[in-house]
């Protein structure tokens, strides 16, 4: 984050900008609508219908406008500044001038010189939405604002003045703050706030004073627990049911395969507590998970027991839910996409193939000893695609294993590491030299590893991925190659 995002309270404060031109008006415009006190000093005014609507704003007493050239004392208790002359040499000095003075600069489309940048804006007063690219990418940032101006209905700001109207009734009703929350969520999601996006704000009153003195709004919140999803790593693989989960979340435990790109969904003040574990180091035992989640969730909070991958596919997420069941915790569980098929979709090798695989199956190559008591025979003999979790530490084994159950050594087999991530690196081989070559290539993990002819047929979507930069073992050379 190269800027800090704030919002400045500009009303009736002194505010600077420099220039006569068309940028110089839309600055004026702008802080206009944050009712400041605008100072407009400028040499010369051009063209014509600028200068009549700058006359006209100084006529109606709106701005001041000086029409001379710029001067030092002019920053001086100055909120903010804005430089728009478009005039490199003017708007440095103006700049270096406003930076000895200790007021913040701006100088139009020169980050260089700024202190602060204006973003694009979504106006819907009392709600302000500000969208910025960091000076990078002015079109993108406008390109994005009308997307979501787009998505956002008109009386948006209505409906948040018509929440601030009941606050301080909600504060005296609903004592504790996390049943407040709970309110507040219910509101904006409910029939009284569509009244007052479709504009019946009488009706909206009336059923608004029926909400707050109920005698459920008053109630104790009920904790409960979501076991969430979080998918294989790449946070735009996150549902949009786990995201409203996090965004609701008072607490979020999560594991060690849950990145920070995904915990900033969650609720800026949500409490956060970290469960990971790797293998044979565990900063917390299964039993004191559980014991976690039933403690958060009987002060009535809202609990998101966050994993990677899908909490259902050797993620321990159904000890967990019959843990909570057992412990009159109520609980639900969102699904996210499971490593096999997120990673194999980024690495371009199809887990079924009509031509290859008329099956797949998820297995684990991770146990308490070391090796899963898996059925090799039956893993060996199917004409299937085969996927190992949790399976970099124990490969050389696994390969060893299927061989000696029937398994071709030359089937094609691959180890995807930090699959749908910039980082992934996929490497493949043949069952026979896998191991080595993950060895050779320091792939520690965490990795996914595929046995199958698909993995021989992830060739064309490799020629044709590779130039998107997805990292994948590229079939069209011979295999045994590593790509990042």
């Amino acid at each position: 984050m190269r800027y800090f995002p704030t919002f400045l309270r500009l009303s009736e404060r002194p505010c600077l900008v420099v220039g006569g031109g068309e940028t110089a008006l839309r600055k004026v415009r702008l802080l206009r609508k944050a009712q400041a006190a605008v100072t407009v000093v400028a040499d010369a005014i051009d063209p014509r219908d600028i200068a009549t609507e700058l006359l006209t704003l100084e006529r109606d007493a709106a701005i001041r406008l000086e029409r001379r050239g710029f001067r030092p004392e002019d920053v001086e208790g100055q909120a903010v500044v804005i430089s728009a002359t478009e005039m490199p040499a003017r708007d440095e000095l103006v700049a270096l001038t406003a930076r000895r003075a200790g007021r913040p600069v701006n100088v139009v489309d020169r980050p260089d010189l700024s202190d602060f940048i204006t973003p694009a804006i979504v106006d819907r007063d009392p709600v302000t939405i500000a969208i910025s690219s960091a000076g990078t990418a002015p079109v993108l940032a406008r390109r994005l604002r009308a997307q979501i101006e787009a998505l956002l209905p008109n009386r948006l700001g209505a409906l948040a003045s018509f929440a601030d109207s009941f606050r301080r009734a909600v504060k005296v009703n609903i004592h504790d703050g996390r049943a407040r929350l709970r309110f507040w969520d219910r509101f904006f999601d409910g029939p009284v706030a569509a009244s007052v996006i479709a504009g019946d704000e009488t009706a909206a009153r009336e059923k608004m004073l029926t909400l707050v003195n109920a005698a459920s709004a008053r109630e104790n919140p009920q904790g409960r627990v979501s076991i969430v999803g979080a998918g294989p790593g790449d946070p735009d693989l996150l549902t949009f049911k786990a995201m409203r989960a996090l965004q609701h979340a008072d607490v979020v435990v999560y594991d060690k395969l849950v990145g920070p790109e995904i915990l900033d969904y969650a609720r800026r003040d949500a409490e956060r507590i970290y469960v990971g574990k790797t293998r044979g180091n565990h900063t917390r035992t299964q039993d004191e998970i559980n014991g976690i989640l039933v403690e958060e969730a009987r002060l009535g909070k809202q609990v998101v027991r966050l994993k990677g991958g899908d909490p259902f596919i050797f993620g321990r997420g159904g000890e967990e839910q019959d843990y909570l069941v057992q412990h009159g915790i109520a609980v639900e569980v969102v699904p996210g996409i499971t490593a096999a098929a997120g990673c194999a979709a980024s690495s371009g090798i199809p887990l079924t193939h009509r031509d290859h695989a008329q099956a797949v199956t998820f297995v684990t190559g991770h146990a308490k000893d070391g090796e899963p008591d898996l059925d090799w025979s039956a893993l060996a003999n199917l004409k299937q695609t085969l996927v190992i979790y949790m399976g970099v530490s124990t490969i050389a084994r696994s390969c060893e294993r299927l061989v000696q159950h029937g398994l071709d050594p030359q089937t094609p087999a691959a180890v995807i590491e930090n699959g749908t991530l910039p980082e992934q690196r996929t490497v493949t081989g043949t069952l026979t030299d896998l191991a080595s070559l993950v060895a050779a290539n320091g792939i520690k993990g965490p990795g996914l590893f595929i046995v199958g002819d698909v993995v021989s047929a992830a060739g064309g979507a490799a020629a044709l991925a590779g130039s998107a930069g997805i990292g994948l073992g590229a079939q069209t050379e011979p295999l045994h190659r590593l790509a990042v």
